[in-house]
């Protein structure tokens, strides 16, 4: 099929961000810190290369936009973009936390949660609809969060500030101005890195000697961060942001395979039970994507048609 390539971007994307603790576990004898400002610094450094040397018509297209904007409009799409800078910075010390010093799993179990999380805290700032049936999922969740809570209060502690902070940043980049997805990711990283620098000499340790902390860090911040962005980005040319949205689920379900299978982590009867839990609420909060529309389309079809329509 003619989506395929895109599907595929999306796949891929996904599948990679799942493997990310592997990356991770690599450093885990690093302070979380030192992981955060070397990952935000390199992905700075490269995303502002890429920005100037190979999307300079783009970032003029975007100038452009910005100063087309009213006084109000401006005002709100600085303050959007540094509040994203600020909430990435947060979900990203908190995952690297997560997964080094709480569990695998922990990290999991937020990108688990997060897409039902997003849509609630969607409902209720910008006023988004729900149905019985997604309210119903809601209401798992919710449940499996309390089975998790028994004797696992930080795994679920962790799981819920690391999926609050990255909900909260969606949340409040539906507002769309017209501006790049690359260049607003550039600006909030280089405003994550402005917010970071001051702290780095003094909470930082020595610099890292070993030539393979760079290398890790390097393919964090190339591997697990830049180039899923660019798949995610052109993936969104020819699939949709709801499929998008079931695809996500790959990430977390590769990394709860991870913790068990190759990290080892133990997984209790009662752990099982709740993450069955939040399977079955995440199909039915999505039962509407699985099944065909009411003109008879599939997903793909419907993918492909609206495709069309923007073309």
């Amino acid at each position: 099929m003619n989506l395929s390539k895109y599907y595929i971007s999306a796949l891929s994307s996904f599948a990679i961000w799942g493997f990310f603790s592997l990356a991770l576990k690599a450093l885990h004898h690093y302070p979380s810190l030192d992981i955060l400002f070397y990952r935000v610094f390199f992905c700075a450094v490269f995303m502002l290369v890429i920005g100037l040397v190979f999307r300079t018509k783009v970032l003029k297209k975007n100038i452009k936009i910005f100063k087309s904007l009213s006084s109000r409009q401006k005002k709100q799409a600085i303050l959007q973009t540094l509040a994203g800078g600020l909430l990435l910075t947060a979900n990203w010390f908190f995952f690297i936390y997560a997964v080094n010093h709480i569990s695998v799993k922990a990290g999991a179990l937020a990108y688990l949660v997060c897409p039902i999380l997003t849509t609630v805290l969607a409902y209720f700032i910008l006023q988004e609809k729900l149905n019985r049936w997604q309210w119903i999922a809601v209401a798992l969740s919710a449940f499996s969060c309390m089975l998790l809570s028994i004797n696992h209060v930080a795994d679920l502690l962790y799981s819920l500030i690391i999926a609050s902070s990255y909900a909260l940043y969606l949340v409040i980049q539906r507002k769309n101005f017209g501006f790049d997805k690359f260049i607003l990711l550039t600006l909030q990283i280089l405003f994550s890195s402005a917010i970071l620098l001051p702290f780095y000499p003094a909470y930082s340790t020595a610099v890292p000697a070993e030539y393979s902390f760079y290398m890790i860090i390097t393919v964090i911040a190339v591997i697990f961060t830049i180039m899923p962005l660019f798949m995610n980005l052109y993936a969104l040319q020819g699939v949709n942001s709801s499929t998008m949205g079931i695809l996500l689920y790959i990430n977390p379900l590769i990394g709860f395979m991870i913790a068990v299978f190759y990290f080892k982590e133990e997984i209790t009867a009662l752990q099982l039970v709740a993450y069955g839990v939040i399977l079955a609420a995440i199909i039915l909060f999505n039962k509407h994507h699985f099944l065909k529309t009411s003109s008879g389309e599939t997903m793909v079809e419907s993918a492909k048609r609206s495709q069309v329509l923007k073309t």
